[in-house]
């Protein structure tokens, strides 16, 4: 793996709140803090400091909104002075507010990272495709219970699920490309999946787990012009239209999905199976052609669609979204977006390490990461250029421990050329299932 030069700026991300800082100045001011007309106080607390107080609080650990209340009066924030405003006057603003905001601070932080991160991007991951992104959905976990509000609900009940987020991680930059809040913890996964990927650049590949698998999903990926890769789920049928290769069983081939005339497919798409000791592996794509997506190339990619299932992981448990502040819908998502914005920076701080220190990312331990960069920072130390040049030392850079799947190589010669004149589309028909693609979407967080 290369090593790209160091970007002139790499200081600035080594602090983190500093960065925050920057990134936070450099948005629009709140037009709110301009005089306003009629009678009233002005405002004491300005929403900048709202907000960065926010972020501070989840990136150093606190778990209340009483914590925020003593940071932005009781101690100094940056170089803001103290504020004097009660506890209840922080939650009312925060509850009037809303999630505008932070969606802006995210939206320009992404960009901000994206560029940054260029250098870095792991190119070479199916380097036929446009980008290559994980689609997957998380529950909020029902530690609410402790709450107030939630403590006379019964163990087991809805309302202790606060709802679940449903994401697209671009698996190159390692980043959060969009993440929705689904107020329904129990919804299908297929209801939210057209609108992810609706703003995808054609030609991007989608990984997804078997529970998005479905013969609409996969047409309607392929009439949108993007690439896709699913396991294939056990009993589904299929015809096999043409073979590529076929020996010691492992198998390259066309098939038409759906043997039935009540549920079949439009698209041919190709299957690939190989065995690993006593189990059989076999994916689908609509990569048509073996010389584009190789069969081991297929196995590796797919397994990094592990790489979100970390970073849910990261946003639950090391940022501790699973300890929600607050019962109410928009503090939840407040806080929701703010471990968000912590985490695509400590995800772009990895990547970065990784890239410096000629690794790949999952060898750069997230769990020491996140535990020690802070504290590098606040004894005035750059994260990264430490990292990279102790990590090894230290253990925070280290082998992966992540099972790497190898599928065995088919010579391109042993590959049965495709006749030119197959037909690879036919009429369809989903077993009277709705489409994906008529039904109704939440809106995003």
């Amino acid at each position: 793996m290369s090593t790209p030069a160091p970007l002139p700026d790499a200081a600035l991300v080594g602090d983190i709140e500093q960065f925050l800082q920057a990134v936070l100045t450099d948005l629009a001011p709140d037009p709110q803090e301009a005089a306003r007309p009629g009678p009233g106080r002005p405002r004491v607390l300005p929403s900048l400091c709202l907000w960065a107080g926010l972020l501070v609080c989840v990136l150093r650990g606190f778990s209340s909104y009483q914590a925020l209340w003593r940071l932005l009066s009781q101690r100094h924030l940056w170089f803001y002075p103290r504020f004097p405003v009660s506890d209840q006057v922080v939650y009312n603003r925060l509850a009037q507010e809303g999630t505008a905001p932070l969606e802006q601070l995210f939206t320009h932080l992404t960009a901000v990272l994206a560029a940054r991160l260029a250098p870095y991007a792991q190119t070479s991951l199916a380097a036929f495709a446009t980008a290559v992104v994980a689609l997957d959905e998380t529950t909020l976990d029902p530690v609410a219970r402790l709450l107030p509000a939630l403590r006379t609900a019964a163990r087991g009940a809805a309302a202790l699920l606060p709802g679940k987020l449903s994401g697209v991680f671009d698996l190159r930059l390692q980043q959060w490309r969009e993440v929705r809040y689904q107020a329904a913890p129990y919804q299908n996964e297929k209801v939210a999946a057209p609108a992810l990927v609706a703003a995808l650049a054609p030609g991007t590949l989608v990984l997804a787990d078997l529970g998005y698998f479905g013969f609409a999903w996969f047409d309607a990926l392929t009439a949108q012009g993007l690439y896709w890769l699913s396991r294939l789920r056990a009993k589904t049928s299929y015809t096999v239209l043409h073979t590529y290769y076929a020996r010691d069983g492992v198998f390259d081939g066309l098939v038409w999905l759906g043997a039935h005339r009540a549920d079949r497919a439009a698209h041919a798409v190709r299957l690939v199976r190989f065995p690993v000791g006593a189990t059989t592996h076999s994916y689908l794509t609509n990569v048509l052609d073996p010389r584009v997506f190789p069969l081991p190339e297929i196995a590796a990619v797919y397994a990094r669609r592990w790489d979100i299932e970390l970073a849910f992981k990261l946003i639950k448990q090391h940022l501790g979204l699973h300890l929600l502040w607050a019962a109410q819908p928009t503090l939840v998502l407040q806080q929701v977006w703010a471990v968000l914005i912590i985490s695509q920076v400590l995800q772009a701080l990895r990547l970065e390490i990784a890239g410096r220190a000629g690794a790949e990312p999952d060898e750069v331990s997230m769990a020491l990461l996140v535990e020690y960069a802070p504290q590098f920072a606040y004894e005035g130390h750059d994260p990264v250029a430490l990292l990279v040049a102790t990590g090894r030392q230290y253990g925070f850079i280290r082998p992966s421990r992540r099972l790497r799947r190898t599928a065995p190589p088919i010579p391109l010669d042993h590959l049965a050329p495709l006749p030119p004149d197959l037909a690879l589309t036919r009429p369809p028909r989903y077993a009277q299932r709705k489409c994906p693609a008529r039904q109704v979407y939440a809106p995003p967080i």
